[in-house]
């Protein structure tokens, strides 16, 4: 769903920068629903087929003249189909076979200089984040402990939100917990949960949900970025384990603390005495805004 989000953030972009755009997406009902709601252009895809080359009519069919995948491990045979129409390919974050074959790969969260990325021209870093906008409405600094958040991403594959809630009852801690309609662990989550926790499902805005609270507990995608952005310090933890890196990386930049990999987590999950005035001063300071500009500029580069 950060993949989906990220989507919608650029498209907002390539809106207001006046360029046309088009979302494909695979069949998933509450994607769906909210592209319906937004009056998003989009098409339903199966992103897994490869051999048909459905690509070529869609191209031919919308116009396509810059292809952009977020989708984290795309196929080379997919990319083979986007090259074979002769049309710019980029692609975001992507560890897939498919990279290799993309003019320009966008990746915001790579944060191992060791780690080889694969495309033609590679931009790296935290420069090239696509955050959402809504974030400058919520804007304000922390300053002491209060209520926590925990968002570990719209489905969870894991179900690490299950395991935070049990580790923050073991520390005598209580959270807001927000699942999104892709939650797995549903069932398993309210055998869990008390009184004390508050359980929402697909709020409106998580950008305004940060601002109701001081402290976030989180994946290691975009959440934590746009958390420390608007100001809320966060704690991290590497759902995959190419998010070590990312969590390491915003530990550095001083807005979050890094709590390590899913499958190693215990007590405590954190300090409960966090510098949260420092942390918060750190995430605005570091984090800013501008990322999604640097990307619509290098996009525009391709297609001149």
């Amino acid at each position: 769903m950060g993949h989906y989000y990220r989507a919608l953030n650029l498209a907002e972009a390539l809106q207001q920068a006046g360029r046309p755009y088009i979302i494909y997406l695979n069949d998933h009902t509450p994607s769906l629903q909210n592209l319906v709601e937004r009056g998003v252009r989009h098409r339903v895809v199966n992103l897994l087929n490869y051999t048909s080359n459905w690509e070529a009519s869609l191209i031919m069919k919308d116009g396509i003249t810059l292809w952009i995948n977020d989708r984290l491990d795309t196929d080379i045979h997919h990319a083979e189909n986007i090259k074979k129409a002769k049309i710019a390919l980029v692609t975001f974050d992507d560890r897939g076979s498919g990279a290799a074959l993309a003019d320009l790969h966008i990746a915001a969260l790579a944060f191992d200089d060791d780690e080889p990325l694969q495309g033609a021209k590679v931009l790296r870093g935290a420069e090239y984040l696509i955050l959402n906008p809504e974030i400058q409405l919520y804007t304000r600094e922390r300053k002491q402990s209060g209520s926590i958040l925990v968002t570990l991403g719209g489905s969870d594959t894991y179900g690490v939100t299950v395991k935070v809630v049990k580790l923050l009852k073991e520390m005598g801690l209580t959270a807001t917990v927000v699942i999104g309609a892709a939650f797995m662990h549903t069932a398993t989550l309210h055998e869990v949960l008390t009184d004390s926790f508050t359980l929402k499902c697909g709020v409106p805005s998580m950008i305004e949900e940060y601002s109701y609270h001081e402290l976030a507990i989180t994946g290691g995608g975009i959440t934590p970025f746009e958390a420390n952005a608007s100001g809320l310090p966060c704690v991290v933890i590497a759902n995959e384990l190419f998010e070590i890196p990312v969590g390491n990386e915003l530990q550095r930049l001083g807005g979050s603390v890094f709590a390590g990999y899913h499958e190693s987590l215990s007590r405590p999950l954190f300090s409960t005495d966090l510098p949260l005035e420092k942390m918060s001063q750190a995430g605005l300071r570091n984090i800013g805004l501008q990322g999604t500009q640097h990307v619509i500029g290098a996009l525009m580069n391709l297609i001149k």
